[in-house]
């Protein structure tokens, strides 16, 4: 019995908050991945691009709320995903338009590229605070859990309880449909063959008749379509703030890297690898550990780092993996 509580507070605290905050960095780190495999950089906008597309999503959620509809169990910003991902993408395509689409004429160096997203970056920074302001806000609506701790309790019998929260359900079942219909994308149409292409090899691409504007244009397009669907979905299982989009910059590219840049499979892997690790670092076992061994008194809560410290765990895979292995776990694209 103890062993079986055990395992319900593992996966309580460790699995299933893992998993989806795992699905929400891969993502992430598909649209780092498809920008620096196509476009050759890598955008620091990325997070507060997150961020407005969320911030869109979240106006039009309470839009459609304030006229009664929503969609029962389900979180009306599911309705509201496609205005988030349209205005977003015609930020991107604009931000390329007036920024980027410059550099790539003069050829410049991906650092130029670089450093023009770090600009985009405060710029769009700003405009999402502006637009929706600095505090936290929630927007989840429908059903919260799909399983409860006293009802779960009750079935089994156990001590311990489970609480399935349904936005973590949700994002796991988002995460594959996404993902699939990607690689379906990039695999079995003409566009997605052409985009590959592009990336493998820019000057036979070129040869072969494939327009490198419309590339760039469908590149970011999914980008944000990723991003708008990535911060959603964090926002659901935890809350809106600006600043919080922001950090997660740094777990997303290491994800990317961790996976290898350039490669669609590696940044999936890779958002549940950062992912598993900061959770499993940052988590107290006392409580696990207890269960299974009753009568050991522990000194401390068998935490290896402090909550505040979670970011600092993406920042040491990182730093392993450019050292050890720059190409990342899937071979992609070395930095």
């Amino acid at each position: 019995m103890d062993i079986l509580n055990a395992l319900v507070a593992f996966l309580n605290f460790v699995f299933i908050p893992a998993a989806a905050y795992g699905a929400q960095l891969a993502l992430g780190a598909l649209g780092v991945t498809l920008i620096y495999g196509i476009l050759r950089f890598s955008n620091f906008a990325h997070g507060d691009t997150m961020a407005f597309g969320t911030a869109i999503t979240i106006l039009t959620t309470w839009g459609l709320q304030s006229l009664g509809i929503s969609l029962g169990v389900l979180p009306t910003a599911l309705l509201a995903l496609p205005v988030g991902i349209a205005a977003t993408a015609l930020l991107v395509l604009g931000t390329d338009r007036v920024v980027y689409r410059f550099y790539r004429a003069q050829k410049a160096a991906p650092i130029i590229f670089v450093m023009a997203s770090v600009g985009v970056m405060f710029i769009m920074n700003g405009l999402t605070r502006l637009i929706i302001g600095v505090d936290d806000q929630r927007f989840d609506d429908g059903a919260r859990f799909i399983i409860n701790v006293r009802d779960f309790r009750e079935w089994t019998g156990l001590a311990e309880g489970l609480a399935l929260r349904s936005t973590q359900v949700l994002t796991l079942v988002v995460t594959a449909i996404v993902c699939g219909a990607l690689f379906w994308f990039l695999n079995r149409t003409k566009k997605g063959k052409a985009m590959r292409a592009y990336s493998d090899n820019e000057d036979l691409a070129l040869l072969s008749g494939i327009d490198p504007e419309r590339v760039v244009r469908m590149t970011w397009i999914i980008a944000a379509a990723l991003i708008t669907i990535a911060g959603v979905l964090y926002g659901l299982d935890k809350s809106f703030r600006p600043f919080n989009y922001f950090q997660l910059l740094l777990p997303i590219f290491a994800a990317a890297i961790v996976g290898g840049l350039g490669s669609p499979l590696g940044a999936i892997a890779g958002g549940f690898l950062v992912a598993f690790s900061e959770v499993a670092v940052t988590y107290p076992w006392v409580k696990v550990a207890g269960y299974l061994a009753p009568g050991w008194q522990p000194d401390g809560l068998l935490q290896l780092l402090g909550t505040e410290y979670k970011f600092a765990v993406s920042f040491v895979i990182l730093i392993v993996v450019l050292l050890f292995r720059p190409t990342g776990l899937f071979r992609g694209k070395s930095v």
